[in-house]
């Protein structure tokens, strides 16, 4: 199928148009009390726009007025599409689910696991067994992210420099020779951590293709799908597109720029490819990510997964059926734990009683640190994405708030 980019009728495709309208309405109260400077949200069904609204400017001060061809920074939502890359490579025979990390990276050999003591002084183990391509793909490789301050071993990779996404100092080959340096939170397998894995894979994606991960996923995903303006930099001629980036102080609630098209950290020749958290979009190149993989890996002719891939990538990998509740070693993730299980590079809903809000047994989504967010929701067949630029992405309800008012526009 293609996308038409038209609004449909949003009768026809089983909504309450007039719950639909209500939903930037309702979101105008945080542009009212400054605290977002704009927002996109776009609702679609059976591949049809039924709602699409843009409220506000890219800025606070200036900027450009919110429109379908905004460039957002999508932080975490570049983990769906890495891991999608990765099981591109796991069809083509490439890569195997349950090969050593060691088999791509044998940086990894001598990894060992935080025993006890202090970021200053500690004690550490072997693993009881090497990490695996399926430990990357699901969070449960024991890496961790410095931003959780939750164990010694985020203070680690706060001592040295390893940011995450924001890395920007290292190249992929670099910062795996320094994650390599650091423990584990714990073996293998025996825990969900959200982390840096994302990053891994994208050096596993450069290692086993040959390419650097730019060019493979602009080659295999973004050419195919018609992704113009998702890439890891901007070209001077879009900078005006991009959006303002704002970060809020959890303490002080003061909200400041964090990063601007005047002097941003996406120009071109930017040092550090995060399959983790690197990539800009666009509003509707997200939604042909998302249709693609709603209508089993292919859209537009381009068959990007085939469609037992998808549904494998898009169940529950975590052991014995449990949930990010019963697995989880830290309290941070883009989604909430309740009812939520992880597949390979997705959130999926397993039990929709115990979820926080109104959802789907099926549902899987994700989000980014800038408060952007989407899901897809096979049982409904409908997409839906949330463009904004604030961080942290707890700052404010946004995303269960938006499950509500579009669940229960549902006819």
């Amino acid at each position: 199928m293609t996308i038409d980019f038209k609004i449909d009728d949003a009768d026809a495709l089983g909504f309450d148009p007039a719950r639909l309208d209500s939903i930037p309405d309702f979101f105008e109260t945080y542009r009212a009390r400054e605290k977002l400077s704009g927002y996109s949200i776009l609702v679609a069904r059976n591949g049809k726009i039924a709602h699409q609204s843009q409220r506000g400017h890219s800025a606070f001060d200036g900027g450009h007025e919110l429109n379908t061809d905004t460039i957002f920074r999508i932080y975490s939502m570049t983990k769906p599409i890495t891991s999608v890359a990765i099981m591109m490579l796991v069809e083509r025979g490439k890569i195997m689910l349950q090969d050593p990390v060691t088999k791509y990276l044998p940086q990894f050999a001598n990894i060992r696991v935080f025993e006890k003591g202090t970021p200053r002084e500690y004690t550490t183990r072997e693993p009881e067994r090497m990490i695996t391509v399926h430990d990357l793909m699901t969070h449960q490789s024991g890496l961790t992210y410095d931003f959780m301050l939750a164990h010694p071993v985020d203070a680690l990779y706060r001592n040295q420099r390893i940011n995450g996404a924001r890395s920007e100092h290292f190249g992929l080959a670099e910062f795996i020779d320094k994650i390599v340096e650091l423990p584990l939170l714990f073996s293998p397998g025996q825990q969900w951590n959200y982390s840096v894995s994302t990053d891994v894979l994208g050096r596993i994606i450069e290692v086993v293709s040959g390419q650097t991960l730019d060019v493979f996923l602009r080659e295999n995903i973004f050419v195919p799908l018609g992704m113009n303006d998702t890439s890891f930099t901007i070209d001077d001629d879009k900078r005006a597109r991009l959006a303002h980036n704002y970060s809020r102080d959890p303490v002080s609630g003061v909200t400041s720029l964090a990063d601007a098209p005047e002097k941003t950290i996406y120009a071109p020749g930017r040092k550090f490819l995060s399959g983790g958290g690197g990539l800009l979009s666009t509003i509707g190149d997200y939604l042909k990510f998302c249709e693609m993989m709603r209508c089993h890996g292919v859209l537009n002719g381009a068959r990007i997964l085939g469609r037992k891939t998808v549904a494998y990538t898009t169940s529950n990998h975590l052991p014995n059926g449990e949930t990010l509740m019963d697995r989880a070693s830290g309290s941070f993730s883009e989604v909430s734990y309740g009812g939520t299980g992880f597949g390979l590079g997705f959130s999926v809903v397993v039990d929709p009683q115990y979820a926080p809000t109104i959802t789907s047994r099926g549902v899987y989504s994700w989000g980014g640190l800038a408060s952007t967010f989407f899901w897809v929701d096979p049982e409904e067949e409908m997409v839906v994405i949330l463009m904004t630029q604030l961080m942290p992405s707890g700052t404010y309800p946004l995303r269960p708030q938006l499950q509500q008012l579009v669940y229960s526009a549902l006819q």
